[in-house]
C-alpha cells in the first residue's frame, strides 16, 4: 500500500529530529557547551530575518530561510566537517548529495525535489539568495569564536588567514555585513585571539 502524503511528511518530520544530536566544534555565545546543527539552522534563519536588508541585492528571503533551515540536514548521514579541518574537505558534496536523496528523498517528490534543489543552490552558491545565506552560515560561528575569547580558533590552533579565507565569502553576500566582519577578525589578532602566520 503506497503511503499517504501525509504520513511521508511525518516520517520525515521526525527523521529530521535527528539534526538535534549533530554536535559542531563552535560553542554558544558567551558559553561553553557546543552547539547542534538544529540550534545553528534556528539561528541562521532569525539572522536572515534580521539582517535581509543588508544583503548586496534584493533577495528572496523565504528562499534564504528554506536554505538556511536544510542546508545541515543532510549532515545526520554525512556528520559535520569542521570548517577548518585539514584532513578532510568542507565541500564534501558527494557524500552530502547522497544524503540529501535519501533524507530528502522520504518527502513526496514534489517536495523532495525542491528541497534537495534549494540545497544544491546553496551549495552551488551562485544566486543572490544563496549568497545571503551562506554569508549568515559564516557570520554565526564568528560571532560565537570572538565571544569565546577564540573558541575553535584557539582549541584547534587556527591561524588568521585561514580564518579570512574563510569568512571572506560573507562579502558575496553582504558588503556591510563583512565590513563589520572584518573590523571582529582584525580585532580578535590584536586581542591575542587569533595569530597570523609567522
Amino acid at each position: 500500500m503506497e503511503k499517504s502524503r501525509l504520513i511521508q511528511q511525518l516520517e520525515f518530520i521526525k527523521e529530521i529530529d535527528k539534526l538535534k544530536y549533530i554536535q559542531r566544534r563552535t560553542r554558544l555565545l558567551n558559553s561553553d557547551r557546543h552547539e547542534n546543527d538544529a540550534e545553528h539552522s534556528w539561528h541562521l534563519a532569525m539572522m536572515t530575518i534580521v539582517l535581509a536588508e543588508h544583503s548586496n541585492k534584493p533577495i528572496d528571503v523565504l528562499k534564504v530561510l528554506k536554505m538556511v533551515l536544510i542546508h545541515d540536514i543532510v549532515e545526520i548521514d554525512a556528520g559535520d566537517t569542521f570548517i577548518y579541518d585539514t584532513a578532510k574537505s568542507h565541500d564534501n558534496t558527494d557524500e552530502e548529495l547522497i544524503a540529501a536523496k535519501r533524507i530528502f528523498g522520504m518527502l513526496p517528490d514534489e517536495q523532495a525535489a525542491e528541497f534537495i534543489a534549494i540545497w544544491t543552490e546553496f551549495e552551488e552558491g551562485i544566486s543572490d539568495e544563496a549568497k545571503f545565506a551562506r554569508s549568515m552560515d559564516r557570520l554565526e560561528p564568528l560571532l560565537q569564536n570572538t565571544s569565546n575569547d577564540g573558541g575553535t580558533w584557539r582549541e584547534f590552533d587556527v591561524p588568521y588567514e585561514r580564518v579570512y579565507d574563510k569568512k571572506k565569502v560573507i562579502k558575496n553576500g553582504s558588503e556591510s555585513i563583512w565590513r563589520y566582519a572584518e573590523e571582529l577578525i582584525d580585532k580578535s589578532v590584536e586581542m591575542g585571539m587569533l595569530k597570523k602566520i609567522e
